[in-house]
């Protein structure tokens, strides 16, 4: 039954992706209504938190909102953007910037069919748009954005490659974006600077049947940023990514946003031993890969997940269990 209901689920899906290919007036809505929340955003000049001005039309989450936000906060800037981890830029941060911007943008993924999919859009033609395929590396990235054509000042990057986060941010050299999206895995808590350690070959689904095993931790992600000139504005309301800004333009941002708050994941996507989705949740899901190793990024130790103790703050803690402070 389990086998049946996931191949209807994943025909359905699939004939979706097909109808907007295949009839590019339902993209046109969805950017229309898109343009429309646009406006609404702009008109909201302070905010008390990110999540307040989300709206999603091809991000997962409310990342469109957001990012539109941002854009209309920031003022002038370049209208470049860089993400990575895309699969097939369906479902992306930065697609609804291009199809409403129109901005240049660089995607890369490391599945050759999910960019031979990206190629065969419509969109890479209708815009400026590279689409590489790469498994992306420490080693790699550089090469790949520079001769891709891109350097120098950028508009936004967005990370999601599910693993190798930390570190192959912390290698990037040569461009200077704006904004940083960057995932973090929220299994991993709120008080460590923690990541998995770093290998080139990374693959979250390989590397626990947990599926939750990947990334790093928001602290570890923020004190990266720190480090290399960005603040953080505060992450999206689904607890996935952190949004962070260049330090030179804070000033457009400090007393626009009231609480710079990040935020627990509540969605459930661990999976069992077989394969299947066991919609493991709240600290379980940190107690379902305690086994695993991982590193503290500023001090450099390494050591059990299990070993860090407790990983949440107060406020993460009521938020997971539905008890958030709303004043």
């Amino acid at each position: 039954m389990k086998l049946f209901l996931k191949n209807i689920i994943n025909k359905i899906a699939s004939n979706i992706v097909s109808d907007i290919r295949s009839n590019p007036t339902i993209e046109k809505l969805f950017v229309l209504q898109g343009s429309s929340l646009a406006i609404q955003v702009s008109n909201q000049l302070n905010i008390k938190r990110l999540k307040d001005i989300e709206f999603s039309v091809f991000s997962q989450w409310g990342e469109d909102g957001i990012i539109e936000w941002l854009i209309q906060k920031n003022g002038d800037m370049p209208e470049k953007f860089i993400e990575f981890g895309v699969e097939d830029f369906r479902e992306s941060n930065c697609r609804f910037l291009l199809k409403h911007r129109n901005w240049r943008g660089l995607v890369i993924d490391g599945s050759a069919s999910n960019i031979a999919s990206v190629i065969d859009d419509a969109v890479t033609w209708q815009h400026d748009l590279t689409a590489v395929a790469k498994f992306i590396t420490t080693k790699n990235i550089n090469e790949i954005i520079k001769s891709s054509g891109f350097n120098s000042e950028i508009g936004i990057l967005s990370v999601d490659i599910d693993g190798n986060d930390y570190w192959v941010w912390r290698a990037i050299e040569g461009i200077s974006p704006h904004f940083v999206i960057a995932e973090y895995n929220s299994a991993f808590g709120d008080i460590y600077p923690i990541s998995v350690p770093y290998r080139d070959d990374f693959t979250r689904s390989k590397a626990d049947t947990s599926n939750l095993f990947y990334g790093a931790s928001i602290v570890a992600l923020t004190s990266l940023a720190e480090e290399r000139g960005y603040t953080l504005l505060g992450s999206n309301g689904a607890g996935s990514n952190a949004f962070f800004v260049r330090n030179d333009r804070l000033p457009f941002f400090e007393d626009a946003i009231k609480n710079k708050a990040t935020y627990p994941s509540r969605f459930r996507e661990g999976r069992s031993e077989d394969g299947e989705l066991n919609l493991t949740c709240g600290l379980n899901r940190s107690s379902s890969i305690a086994h695993k190793d991982v590193v503290n990024v500023i001090t450099g130790e390494k050591k059990l997940l299990k070993d860090f103790g407790n990983l949440y703050s107060k406020s993460w803690l009521l938020d997971i269990n539905g008890e958030a402070d709303l004043t």
